[in-house]
């Protein structure tokens, strides 16, 4: 049995993978698939593969791109979800902001630096027109302290996914004030090169697993309630986030590198763009 490390949020776009594993067709296949999910997100998650604590990783695609930039330790092999992720911008429940413009100049709660959260930050000044060089950040770990930070007073405002959050708009824990989605892809399979050289046979076994799920995912029989009671959300919220949520089978193309790169440069968030082979592999 071929031992393999992952990493990914604890979010519903995740369940094609826990119901692989629990329904044991990795097994099946002579891979022992364990599964550790990383509640701080993206940042968290490129250390873990750097630091060989992962194999692979479900993660944003700005993240990862922006690490591999910087320490090509491992390679895209596969989008995972290709539709946009769909940023919710939170306040405080009680805070008196309702608005995003409300918000120039004030604190952005990020989970660390290099996190989605921190990298959308910058994405969100922009589309606002704000001077992305002046926006001030408290790091805040994960969702619980977030919520504590926002409460508290030390951190103004913080991006997450909106239906992940959803909940806690729903309690008045947070206010949400506006959104913003991603203008790519929003999670990509990412894979330690080291692990990938060696085992490469066995990662295209496991990509043909995931991606025989995906293919069918929406059509299970009362998808929308599983997901509604393993994720605490309301069969409404989860049946419109499953209309906007498409899944791949494909890996991410040169065109779509280089938007990324692109625009992470223009923020000054990345400080080169490299070759497209040195991020993606294909399988």
């Amino acid at each position: 049995m071929k031992q393999v490390k992952i990493a990914g949020v604890p979010e519903h776009f995740n369940l094609p993978w826990h119901m692989c594993i629990e329904n044991g067709e990795f097994n099946e296949a002579g891979i022992d698939l364990h599964w550790t999910d990383v509640p701080e997100g993206t940042g968290k998650m490129c250390q873990m593969l750097r630091d060989n604590e992962t194999d692979i990783a479900i993660i944003l695609t700005e993240g990862i791109i922006k690490e591999l930039t910087e320490n090509p330790h491992s390679s895209i092999v596969q989008v995972f979800v290709k539709s946009p992720l769909i940023w919710g911008i939170h306040v405080d429940g009680k805070a008196k902001y309702n608005s995003v413009s409300d918000l120039e100049h004030k604190i952005s709660a990020i989970s660390r630096l290099g996190s989605g959260s921190h990298l959308m930050s910058f994405v969100n000044a922009e589309k606002n027109n704000w001077n992305i060089s002046a926006i001030p950040f408290e790091i805040v770990n994960n969702l619980d302290g977030a919520i504590a930070s926002l409460s508290e007073g030390k951190s103004d405002y913080f991006m997450w996914e909106k239906y992940t959050t959803k909940p806690l708009v729903d309690s008045g824990t947070f206010k949400r004030v506006g959104e913003c989605p991603t203008p790519w892809p929003c999670f990509v399979i990412a894979v330690r090169n080291e692990f990938l050289v060696e085992n490469k046979s066995v990662m295209a076994l496991i990509l043909e697993i995931i991606n025989a799920t995906t293919e069918e995912f929406k059509y299970i029989p009362s998808i929308d309630r599983t997901l509604a009671s393993r994720y605490g959300q309301k069969v409404e919220d989860i049946q419109q986030w499953l209309s906007q949520t498409q899944w791949s089978q494909k890996n991410l193309d040169e065109k779509t590198v280089q938007i990324v790169q692109n625009q992470l440069f223009e923020l000054n968030i990345i400080s080169k763009k490299v070759d497209f082979n040195q991020i993606v592999k294909n399988i």
